[in-house]
């Protein structure tokens, strides 16, 4: 790989962030742990990386948020926009100024990233962009009309950042998982198992995995994996693109 690249990852005090981040430093990268939570400074200690504490629902932390990820290493080679948060709610009650910070933390601030860091990667040839979609990037569920919105925004980002700038060696992909094991989901097992009266494995396979070939939760560990190659030289014929990690979902 020559120079150790740099990694940024945002949103990787736990869950599927986290699992990136340890991934990408036990591949060999520099990385800079992102998150609005302190304990990010944890993780980025136990893989030698740098921390930066910022909230992406504010514009402004964002462009701190560049600067500082920049200063940390000296550069940026790899961006993975992870961070994002879930939201559930009937349309016509669903409160505006949640609407509009999801759309700033999971598109927007994406947007902002990306246009921090695209020039130098440009000029130097070569860069990997990872966007953490959804399969409700492809496909939609009810009462979650921002989540699913910003999600078919953030792949289309993907492919317009993919066209502009493969002629310089720069790749852009999202990844689209299905449901994984992280706090957020554990969460929402355990309150519909209470409300539903059933057993948190009948919840998974029933319930929330229903429409799934495979039914299980997927692992971080297997996200990180798909996210560590989609960065490697062996992706490098790989831009704008939609990598499914499904379970199946989306096959019917």
């Amino acid at each position: 790989m020559g120079e150790q690249r740099v990694a940024l990852v945002t949103g990787a005090a736990s869950g599927i962030g986290r699992a990136v981040a340890e991934r990408l430093a036990a591949d060999g990268f520099k990385v800079v742990v992102h998150d609005r939570d302190p304990e990010g400074a944890g993780v980025a200690g136990a893989i030698g990386g740098a921390f930066v504490e910022a909230d992406l629902a504010d514009a402004r932390e964002v462009w701190r948020l560049a600067v500082e990820a920049r200063r940390a290493f000296g550069r940026v080679d790899v961006l993975v926009n992870n961070a994002g948060f879930q939201h559930v709610a009937p349309l016509e009650r669903f409160p505006l100024d949640v609407w509009q910070t999801m759309q700033q933390v999971m598109v927007t601030a994406a947007f902002q990233l990306i246009r921090s860091y695209l020039k130098e990667m440009k000029e130097r040839h070569w860069g990997r962009i990872v966007n953490m979609g959804s399969i409700h990037s492809l496909v939609a569920s009810p009462y979650k009309a921002a989540y699913v919105t910003a999600k078919h925004a953030l792949l289309g980002l993907t492919r317009a950042v993919a066209l502009e700038a493969g002629g310089a060696g720069v790749t852009a992909n999202a990844v689209c998982p299905a449901y994984v094991r992280t706090p957020l989901v554990e969460g929402q097992i355990a309150a519909q198992a209470e409300s539903l009266g059933l057993a948190e494995d009948e919840v998974i396979e029933e319930v929330m995995l229903a429409p799934a070939a495979l039914k299980r939760l997927i692992e971080p560990a297997e996200v990180a994996a798909l996210v560590a190659w989609l960065v490697s030289e062996e992706a490098g014929a790989v831009t704008g693109s939609c990598q499914t990690i499904d379970l199946g979902w989306t096959a019917r």
